[in-house]
């Protein structure tokens, strides 16, 4: 195995290879250079040949005292070159620290990476993970299966004897008796769970009465009815998942529809969800015949509802996995089921508290009732807008119970901050407080929570991880110190101890916040690979510690008297010098340096040696942190020679150079494989962040130009215009320069310097004045960024106020204060430092609770180590600044040893033994230190923190990092692209509050250009379908800047190289439902404007057939006119007998029905031809149709009829035009509905469109 990591790890080995000849050749070259330069000063051996100039250089690319290097050479050349010295050796350390170094990272990440194919199988095989669910239960529940079977069976009380009962099982007989005393709700909740009937969700409060009813119990029939029928569709159910379809339909046999729709069908995916019969046959493995026919989340007909473009291989496999899992789970339910149903003491806390006690429901409820912002609506299971929803979130991330709880361990954990070696617990009441709390606080807790869940033997045990473990130990530790309060704690017992395990308490938090205990997960699932590496580095230290025991094992030590060079000869005392500090100071006439007299000693380097394999490795293990390598290296030069410096510095170039990348890279590909980013391919990480881009971009609130105001437009284009912007942050520029000089109230240019900040402060206080001037101050205001201008520039106004009227050191104090965050307001300024600054936020944001847990993990140790190492005495690591006197100092000291810095001498200092120390009773007393104990505390630390958590954070930054740092042809969606999107919002959300209607969203689809311009023309349907996606995300409302954006960025690209494989099943089967939807659509609407049609060529036939009646009724009438006329003039030669037999002679033609048939002839010729149009003629062609009918009959009557009827149809005009209206109306109302009704009756037979059918389809 460790073979295999070797090979996975270097690879080929031509990669690392070329890096490490390219590495030696910079050195070499980097050294023959300084050589060349250096090789003449005088007194200065570090580059007077090439091995000291290239020593010189590798430990300049090692960190390790490379500042004295150049401070040196600095100070032995003239003072003209200094600085041009100072930036060659600078930037050479940036060079090697920052790029050379980091290209060893970055050849072992290269090496990690996993080909794209490879990619695609490790995320089937982590989904297959995922799906997993184990069917056995774990110890602790299957010990009851040792036990024999004891079910609980029916009593029936107050029956007679003579009644021989059955054996019925209490479980059985409770799916059909329910109690009466009840509540209605409940009872109807449960017949409304029976029938799974989707209704509106109404409270319902039981009826408060004046007596209790008696307590009887009695059998519902209709539930009873609804149980049996529950029972034999679950039935079919598990038949279905199991594989056994004999009683269920399949897609194109039986009572399935086209549409995948039956009547059960939506009955029998509710029993799937709502199972309460788990009867799990062992051996069912017909899956894939059985899912083909079942949809993602349960639906029947799912394969028939997508075409088979859509249909895809790994929908069988996500549907196969899911099949996995459900029988497990069903498996691991139904064996629950039976230890619940057969042992009576199962899932009963502590075996004496009932299951179904009140006393238990009341201790649940207590435990697991936490904040809910009800951010989801109940009844559509859609998200609310709500305001800080991420504070809702916070607030219920944990249950109550915890909430108090992380309180009061907090408060505790303040309360031994205050504890030091001689300000003790056992002696101030005040501390002893907070300790009587903590222990009832967490006694009262671990009560409710075992009460309610039980301690180890039930389902949800309080023990069933490692947390309640370490909550338990804490909580014993915690107890035990509270009865015993030890007065005499000795160095190195067990009272000692105690107060050290006492320390863990700041852990409890990772075990009461799900997030930390999620960074404790991650650290821990890589924890293979970190052995590994760990190993591979212990077996490199192994090799080079026996080569150093063999080469140099008792030949490093030496006599403290310089003049000695035998050990025979390093016995009585010398005088040894004393130096108070480090600089090199000369004594002056007459003087002399300070020495004491001192025994000779024979002895090994102060801080390692290699006599013996332990002291080698732990050497070693030193050297690998870069620190102490030098004095190795001095020692074996000045001890055995310029040639033995070879053995230090490969050691260093292979465990430093190579081994401590290792972990960087390893801790670094752990956490990206535990995210699952590491398995991604390049669209599917471009994809996410792209994403991460999306949720960090933010509308411009920029108001409109305010065209109708030409002063307010004029400044409008001042601010906006892109020299002006310049000159600001020209402007910000030089007021920063500014701090390059100090500030001091006795230096002469500090009064030149406030001058021109001053004026600076008042070029920017005019520009918010104009700012203000051309959005309005409301408009300015909903900027965050001009709010943070604004606050500064009144900062700065009033800082001139102070310093014109004092001028003191404080007015300059505050002065440069104002031109530091002035600095900030940069940022601004720029797209690419506006992004910058983001990403450095988010990452931030995302590392806030591992930094949080390293702090927790910092702060134990300080506790520890005050009490270990609080006494300690002084040495060269610890002082009176670096100790552990106290916890606050224990953290800084702990802080200092995060960063590397001299942890080596500090752990030494930590281990000193008698005699050089003085031993007492107590550990408070004693100045001694421990040497186990600090080699423990001291290498556990730095490993942990700096190996460990540290790359978790490079982790982190470089995953963010990605969103700043990408190339704009391989991004999804540039920043231009985005700015675009950005604008076109601004354009159309007049008041900036980052909605508006859905309604408008038509409108950013037209304005939008480049990547994300759609054509309303040539992709009519993608504009629909972006539409109506607004449309049901949020039921026709408002829509945000980033709903809109998100939409437009899963239009924009290819969703099946881009997106992983639950989210593009999701997405696909979204996108369906929502072209399903607009084709509904856009047939209802086709359906709608026939219809439309069709009552409009109806009324115009009416109107034309009415247009035509009255033409023929005003034709007959000037054909009356025309021939009364002609009758006068006859009918004046005539005698008055003739007159009278004229006169009687129509009266008796009045009476016979001539006027009404000919009447009903035309009107029955107009109402057929009008109103009952056929649906295939044209508007027009009936109506001249209709015209040429009427003109035809019209002709083919006999002119002596019209003749002699004329007068007595202008009589009865008026009669006839309303008979006409009443039977036009009748007949256009039927005529109008039964159009309608065959047409809804073909709508829903060809189309299956109702309201209640789209419902479920939605």
């Amino acid at each position: 195995m460790l073979e295999d990591f070797v090979y996975k790890i270097f690879g080929p080995g031509k990669k690392l290879g070329s890096l490490i000849i390219f590495t030696m050749c910079l050195l070499v070259i980097s050294s023959s250079i300084s050589m060349q330069l250096f090789c003449f000063l005088c007194d200065f051996t570090k580059f007077e040949t090439f091995p000291e100039a290239f020593m010189s250089m590798f430990q300049i690319l090692t960190q390790e005292a490379w500042v004295d290097v150049m401070d040196e050479t600095m100070l032995r050349t003239h003072e003209t070159m200094a600085p041009l010295v100072a930036v060659y050796f600078i930037l050479y350390h940036l060079f090697v620290t920052l790029i050379v170094l980091s290209l060893f990272v970055a050849v072992i990440l290269d090496n990690l990476e996993l080909d794209e194919d490879i990619k695609k199988l490790k995320q089937l095989k982590f989904r297959e993970q995922s799906a997993e669910i184990k069917e056995s239960l774990p110890f602790r529940l299957r010990i009851f299966e040792k036990f024999p079977d004891s079910p609980q069976m029916t009593c029936l009380h107050k029956v007679p004897s003579d009644f021989n009962l059955p054996k019925v099982r209490e479980s059985f007989m409770r799916q059909f008796v329910i109690e009466v005393e009840d509540e209605e709700n409940e009872n109807a909740k449960r017949t409304n769970e029976a029938f799974d009937s989707k209704i509106v969700y109404r409270k319902q409060r039981p009826v408060k009465i004046l007596n209790n009813p008696p307590k009887v119990r009695t059998v519902v029939n209709n539930l009873k009815k609804a149980a049996v029928i529950y029972i034999i569709n679950d039935s079919n159910n598990q038949r279905l998942l199991l594989g056994d379809s004999a009683m269920i339909p399949v897609p194109g046999k039986g009572l399935l529809k086209p549409q995948g729709t039956v009547s059960s069908a939506k009955q029998l995916r509710i029993d799937q969800k709502k199972s309460i019969r788990r009867s799990v046959r062992s051996g069912s493995i017909k899956l894939k015949q059985t899912y083909e026919h079942l949809m993602e989340n349960g639906d029947i007909g799912g394969i028939n509802r997508v075409s088979s473009s859509r249909s895809r291989p790994h929908d069988l496999d996500i549907k196969l996995l899911q099949a996995k899992r459900q029988q497990a789970e069903m498996r691991r339910n139904q064996r629950e089921d039976d230890l619940r149903e057969n042992h009576p003491f199962f899932d009963t806390p502590l075996f004496a508290v009932p299951r179904e006690s009140k006393f238990r429901k009341y201790c649940q409820l207590f435990v697991y009732a936490r904040y809910d912002a009800k951010l989801k609506d109940p009844l559509t299971g859609k998200e609310r807008k709500v305001q800080y929803k991420s504070l809702h979130n916070f607030l219920g991330l944990v249950t109550y119970l915890d909430w108090v709880m992380i309180f009061i361990t907090t408060l505790s954990c303040i309360s031994m901050m205050f504890e030091t070696p001689r300000y003790r617990v056992m002696e101030e009441p005040a501390l002893q407080i907070t300790e009587y709390c903590f222990v009832i606080c967490m006694s009262i807790e671990l009560a409710l929570k075992i009460l309610a869940d039980g301690l180890f033997f039930t389902p949800k045990a309080y023990i069933k991880d490692v947390a309640s473990v370490l909550d338990v130990f804490i909580y014993i530790v915690s107890l035990v110190f509270l009865c015993w309060m030890p007065k005499n704690v000795p160095p190195n017992s067990g009272a000692q101890l105690l107060m050290i395990l006492r320390c863990v308490r700041p852990l409890r938090i990772f075990t009461l916040v799900p997030h930390m205990r999620k960074v404790v997960y991650e650290l821990c699932r890589g924890f293979k690979e970190i052995l590994l590496v760990s190993t591979l580095l212990i077996l490199l230290m192994f090799v080079f510690a026996s080569y150093g025991v063999q080469l140099y094992g008792g030949r490093l030590a030496r006599c403290n008297d310089p003049t000695i060079l035998k050990r025979e000869d390093c016995v009585g005392v010398f005088m040894r010098r004393v130096f108070v500090t480090k600089m090199k100071l000369r004594p002056g006439k007459n003087e002399s340096y300070p020495s004491i007299l001192v025994p000779r000693v024979w002895a090994n380097p102060k801080r390692f040696n290699f006599d013996n394999i332990g002291d080698a490795m732990m050497a070693l293990f030193e050297v690998l942190s870069f620190k102490g390598w030098l004095d190795v290296r001095d020692v074996l030069i000045k001890a055995l020679g310029p040639v033995h410096a070879i053995y230090i510095h490969i050691y260093i170039f292979l465990g430093c150079m190579i081994g401590l990348t290792l972990f960087v890279g390893v801790v670094i590909a752990n956490y990206s494989e535990n995210k699952g980013t590491a398995l991604l391919t390049v669209d599917q990480r471009r994809w996410c962040d792209l994403k991460k881009r999306l949720k960090i971009a933010q509308p411009l609130h920029l108001p409109p130009r305010p065209d109708g105001k030409k002063f307010r437009a004029f400044i409008y284009d001042i601010t906006q215009n892109i020299y002006f912007k310049r000159f600001i942050a020209v402007m910000v520029l030089i007021n920063s320069a500014l701090l390059c000089v100090s500030w001091r109230i006795e230096e002469k240019h500090t009064e030149a310097l406030a001058t021109v900040s001053t004026i600076l402060t008042l070029v920017f206080l005019v520009e918010v004045i104009m700012k203000n001037i051309a959005f309005t101050p409301r408009g300015y205001w909903q900027s965050r960024r001009n709010r943070y201008d604004l606050l500064v520039t009144v900062v700065g106004v009033i800082w001139i106020v102070i310093h014109c009227t004092m001028k003191n050191d404080l007015s300059y104090v505050i002065g440069f204060m104002v031109v530091i965050l002035r600095f900030f307001t940069i940022t601004g300024k720029h797209t690419t430092l506006k992004m910058l600054m983001l990403t450095v936020g988010v990452s931030v944001c995302k590392s806030f609770f591992i930094i949080f847990g390293m702090f927790l993990l910092v702060f134990f140790y300080a506790l520890a180590g005050t009490i270990i190492f609080g006494t300690v005495k002084y040495g060269e690591g610890i002082g009176r600044r670096a100790n552990f006197e106290s916890p606050v100092t224990g953290v800084a000291m702990l802080f200092r040893i995060v960063t590397g810095e001299d942890w080596n001498k500090i752990m030494h200092d930590c281990m000193i033994q008698p005699p050089y120390c003085t031993p007492a009773g107590n550990y408070w007393e004693t100045d001694c230190g421990n040497f186990h104990a600090s080699l423990i505390y001291f290498c556990t630390f730095y490993v942990i923190i700096t190996y460990i958590v540290l790359n978790l954070l490079v982790a982190i930054i470089m995953e963010n990092f990605s969103l700043f740092y990408s190339n704009e042809e391989d991004a999804l969606l540039s920043y231009a692209d985005i700015r675009n999107f950005q604008n076109t919002w601004n354009v159309v959300d007049n008041h900036q509050k980052g909605v508006i209607p859905v309604k408008r969203v038509k409108f950013i689809l037209r304005l939008l250009k480049g990547r994300l311009e759609t054509d309303p023309q040539k992709d009519r349907l993608l504009f629909k379908y972006m539409c109506y996606e607004l449309e049901r995300l949020h039921n026709g409302e408002d829509v945000t800047f980033h709903d809109v954006i998100n939409m437009l960025s899963y239009r924009s690209v290819d969703i099946r190289k881009a997106l992983q494989l639950e989210e593009l099943l999701a997405r696909e089967e979204f996108e369906y439902i929502i072209e399903e939807e607009v084709a509904k659509q856009t047939i209802r609407t086709w359906l709608q404007g026939c219809l439309k049609k069709i009552r409009a060529k109806q009324q115009n036939s009416l109107i034309a057939g009415l247009r035509a009646t009255n033409n023929a009724a005003a034709l007959l009438q000037d054909q009356e006119k025309s021939k009364e006329e002609k009758g006068k003039e006859i009918s004046a030669d005539r005698e008055e007998e003739t007159e009278t037999k004229d006169v009687e002679a129509p009266k008796h033609r009045a009476k016979k029905p001539v006027v009404l048939p000919r009447s009903d002839s035309i009107e029955s010729a107009s109402v057929r031809k009008y109103l009952a149009p056929t649906l295939s003629d044209p508007a027009s062609v009936r109506s001249d149709k209709d015209k040429i009918a009427v003109s035809k009959k019209r002709n083919s009557r006999p002119p002596s009829m019209v003749k002699n009827n004329l007068p007595h149809l202008t009589e009865n005009t008026e009669q006839s035009r309303q008979q006409r209206e009443t039977l036009n109306n009748k007949t256009t109302v039927s005529k109008v509905s039964s159009v309608m009704l065959e047409v809804r009756e073909w709508w829903k037979e060809q189309l299956a469109y109702s309201s209640e059918s789209s419902e479920d389809e939605v």
